[in-house]
């Protein structure tokens, strides 16, 4: 029919376009019209193994307000698992997404009546307080949180600035209004050492909580203020009820009664430090009361923060896992020092950051890889604060932090990854601390003798029998061999450099020929760890890999790739192993296997993030399309909308920066080198807010869940044929530009870039 009226089809075709574009406007224009925020979904990652909270905090704010169900359990180490219908309270500090359980100080919980707080509590079941509640009287975004206790009849909503929790309880009419406040409260390795409750006047109460578990030195000071007057209270200490109006010992504990008469709400705001009770009062908000106030404040906080990224896709769903990615990279660091400045080490030490504001929780061996690359990005000024941090932090023990919670070396995990964190700000033109002292913390890290330091240097290795998880320790160390030697070379200490430039290069010694694996390797230089199962994994002892197995382990050289590659044989070789890491069977042997190996896809493990560098291999042996399609599977399975919608730990905010990044099509595969690899974007534009009017954006033509490989791209208008791109041409704005197809163009990117 439309060969008799060519010009009718010809506007068909221009009126289908147009409205193509018109719904691709609306599409905009809704998204220019709807909070950011209101995409957030912080239930996600508290379900399967994400160990996320749900509760209130603002972005890197001091105070983590949230639910605690009650369970000493490595699926509870956030104090919350979204499988439970328990609340046993609200407490103000709380990790998120880590695998260690610390931390939950301070809890308050509302009840209707008098409790007997003289009961021994041997697990939760004995928690005389804890309430029933349904996840469809439950509610949760970004600084608010919100549930109704069903045994007690009371609506809990929970919000937070900075460095101030604010608790609102809304009792049914003519209820018993109490608020119980249990110091001994405590779950899995933590455990209170000493604690004091003071009641200072009609609405106000102060105390600390000391402990010991993960963190060996851990001094909580609080001060709280109540809406109304304490009509009566009952002060416990180690389980006995005293007279008074000060409770001191190993665990103490409260219950305050206030009038129903006068009104159904009870409020509550807390601060807190690591110094002093005066201190904590000068963290306190002064203003009175305004929970609606706090809690838009705090919405309208994150929206600034979530600003920094937008993305459009026409996709819902793909909204709500990026912008809850972004938010949960922002969770941690946390700020740790007082308004004044002071802060707590574990020595006791009493610090004043003049110039900058101090932070803990540093979670190293995770975030290295991309939420620290992230923050150089999002919140420059503060990567140069967390440096200020681990520097203050490596006077100590001379020793730069492994993994630092409140204020507490914890030496957690392998290698010393502070390292690539301080390269990288260097080479990416950060400035904001002692370059020179920063340096001499590097160098004199990696010289001195703990953890493995001492085999490293005598044998050019660790020998498998005189130090657990060897190949990967090795590996880190020689990573951060090469980030000290980069370091070295842009301050022109050549000696230095061509020192660590030659220790870097540890990763050979360890590298099997014939199996193609990282093996461990005895101290006489020829032997192999025997017998050798690649699939075999056995968790933190008599193992070569740590949480992990030599599939997943045997990857990590981000520092020198070509010659990681060549070690294979060539590019052919390497890319049929790699393809063979992604397709062998899952099966991971052995009676102890490490629960950390999780996400699988054949034997690359998404769950933990070692893995998490691998899939961008394919673009440093010349096969680019293998990379886009890799990352779009892991994309595509390894996240949901769901509360288990992340594979394996949050970690801190590592595992949701990888999304945050890969969604993008970039990825920091070795953060030191200042650079990204591209791989395959999800979105029709990404936008990166540079500050100064300066944007840079990612465009991606005709993307689809078909359409993920690049056909081919141009940054600023000019042909653009590199599988990376530089910080520098990031920050200097502009728009790479890709042009996507359901099949590979095996040329894009594989021509040396001579832009």
């Amino acid at each position: 029919m439309f060969r008799k009226y060519p010009i009718l089809l010809f506007v068909l075709v221009i009126t289908i376009a147009a409205c193509k574009e018109r719904n691709k406007k609306e599409i905009n224009d809704q998204d220019s019209n709807r909070e950011l925020t209101s995409y957030v979904d912080p239930f996600i990652g508290t379900g399967g193994h994400g160990h996320t909270y749900p509760g209130a905090t603002v972005p890197f704010g001091m105070i983590q307000l949230s639910p605690d169900n009650g369970i000493s359990d490595w699926d509870w180490c956030s104090g919350y698992h979204i499988s439970d219908n328990i609340i046993a309270g609200f407490s103000h500090l709380h990790l998120s997404g880590t695998g260690i359980g610390d931390l939950a100080d301070l809890l308050f919980m509302p009840v209707n009546r008098e409790i007997d707080l003289t009961t021994e509590v041997r697990s939760r079941e004995d928690i005389p307080y804890k309430s029933k509640f349904s996840h469809e009287n439950e509610e949760s975004k970004p600084g608010y949180y919100q549930v109704f206790l069903d045994d007690h009849q009371i609506n809990v909503e929970l919000t937070s600035s900075l460095r101030t929790g604010y608790s609102k309880y809304t009792f049914t009419e003519a209820d018993t209004q109490s608020v119980v406040l249990d110091l001994g409260f405590a779950i899995n390795w933590d455990s209170p050492t000493e604690t004091k409750i003071v009641i200072e006047n009609g609405k106000t109460i102060s105390g600390y909580r000391h402990s010991k578990g993960w963190a060996k030195n851990q001094k909580v000071f609080f001060t709280a203020e109540f809406s109304k007057p304490i009509i009566s209270h009952s002060l416990f200490t180690e389980g006995k009820k005293i007279e008074g109006k000060t409770a001191e010992g190993t665990k103490t504990s409260a219950q305050f009664f206030f009038d129903e008469a006068t009104g159904r709400e009870v409020q509550v705001k807390l601060a807190l430090s690591s110094v002093s009770i005066k201190n904590a009062k000068e963290n306190l908000d002064k203003q009175k009361f305004q929970f609606k106030e706090v809690k838009e404040e705090g919405n309208s906080v994150w929206e600034n923060s979530l600003e920094n990224i937008t993305i459009q896709t026409p996709v819902d769903s793909l909204k709500t896992i990026f912008y809850t990615a972004l938010y949960h990279t922002q969770l941690a660091p946390v700020t740790f020092s007082d308004k004044n400045g002071e802060f707590r080490k574990e020595n006791d030490s009493l610090i004043t950051a003049e110039d900058y504001t101090a932070y803990s929780t540093l979670s190293l061996w995770d975030t290295f890889r991309a939420q620290q690359p992230l923050l150089t990005i999002t919140h420059p000024d503060r990567v140069s604060d967390i440096i200020n941090s681990m520097l203050e932090y490596y006077k100590t023990n001379k020793i730069l932090p492994v993994w630092t919670l409140y204020g507490n070396e914890t030496n957690t995990m392998t290698g010393y990854h502070s390292i690539p964190v301080i390269t990288e700000a260097y080479l990416k033109g950060i400035r904001g601390f002692d370059v020179e002292e920063a340096y001499a913390a590097m160098k004199n890290t990696m010289m001195q003798d703990e953890r493995g330091l001492e085999y490293y240097k005598e044998y050019g290795y660790i020998p498998f029998e005189l130090l657990d998880e060897s190949v990967t320790i090795t590996l880190e160390y020689a990573y951060n061999d090469w980030c000290v030697a980069q370091m070295a070379k842009a301050l022109g200490k050549d000696k230095d450099y061509e020192y660590f430039s030659a220790r870097a290069k540890a990763y050979k010694k360890l590298f099997d020929v014939e199996t193609g694996f990282m093996r461990g390797k005895s101290k006489d230089g020829e032997t192999w760890n025997s017998p050798f199962d690649p699939k075999f994994s056995n968790h933190r002892e008599n193992t070569d890999y740590t949480e992990g197995n030599a599939w997943q382990h045997s990857w990590f050289v981000l520092h020198e790739p070509e010659n990681f590659i060549n070690l294979h044989g060539g590019s052919e070789k390497f890319t049929q192993k790699l393809e063979q890491l992604f397709t062998e069977s899952s099966e991971i042997t052995g009676e102890n296997v490490s629960a950390d190996i999780s996400g699988l896809i054949g034997q690359y493990a998404h769950g933990n993030e070692p893995s998490h560098h691998i899939a961008y291999l394919f673009n440093k042996a010349g096969k680019p399309w293998r990379t886009q399609f890799w990352v779009r599977e892991i994309l595509k399975t390894q996240y949901s909308t769901q509360p288990d919608g992340l594979s394996g730990n949050e970690d801190a905010g590592q595992m949701s920066a990888w999304y945050v990044f890969s969604s993008m099509g970039l990825y920091p595969f070795n953060p030191a080198s200042a650079e990204y690899e591209i791989g395959s974007p999800i979105f029709e534009k990404s936008t990166i807010n540079l500050g100064n009017g300066k944007h840079f954006k990612i465009i991606a033509n005709n993307v689809s869940e078909e359409n993920i490989y690049i056909q081919s791209a141009t940054l600023n208008g000019k042909n653009f044929n590199s599988t990376s791109i530089s910080h520098k041409q990031l920050l200097a704005g502009g728009e790479l530009v890709f042009e996507m197809g359901s099949a590979p163009n095996k040329k894009w990117g594989v021509t040396t870039n001579t832009n």
